[in-house]
């Protein structure tokens, strides 16, 4: 059973900080590079078999949606490398920790689709990216499940 979750600094005015202005928005990811880095998010994940979230004494750092009011997100990347270049500023007193694909299939998405909480996978070191329903993560990284549970 996972950690309890725990929000930490990553709310609103952090990643609020992150939308685009005039002045900004070329420099901001494109809708499809948003998309290429979640597709190269789950070929990663496919292979490795794990995934990488932040976590500190008091729990797992999760954020604010920026799409939705009253939901969070749980940012997740495919690389201890990817998740380590966060732990700085608000989140320095986090760790990457590596979760199993089985667990994080099995326990981690099953609970936070039943919390509303949505998946951050593959997101930039400015906190970009897209924000996944847990379900369909869970079908991207393991389509297998998916046709077997829609066979005849």
């Amino acid at each position: 059973m996972p950690t309890p979750f725990v929000t930490l600094a990553c709310g609103g005015a952090y990643r609020s900080a992150l939308i685009p202005t005039p002045e900004t928005a070329s420099m901001s990811p494109t809708l499809e590079q948003l998309q290429q880095n979640y597709e190269d998010f789950v070929t990663a994940v496919r292979a490795s078999g794990r995934v990488w979230g932040l976590k500190s004494e008091v729990g797992w750092v999760v954020c604010d949606s920026e799409e939705f009011e009253d939901t969070d997100v749980i940012p997740f990347w495919a690389e201890e490398a990817e998740a380590r270049q966060q732990c700085c500023d608000a989140w320095a007193d986090n760790e990457p920790v590596a979760i199993d694909l089985e667990t994080f299939l099995d326990q981690w998405l099953v609970e936070m689709a039943e919390d509303g909480t949505l998946a951050g996978p593959g997101w930039t070191k400015e906190l970009e990216g897209l924000e996944i329903e847990p379900v369909e993560l869970g079908k991207r990284l393991f389509p297998e499940a998916t046709a077997e549970q829609e066979a005849p």
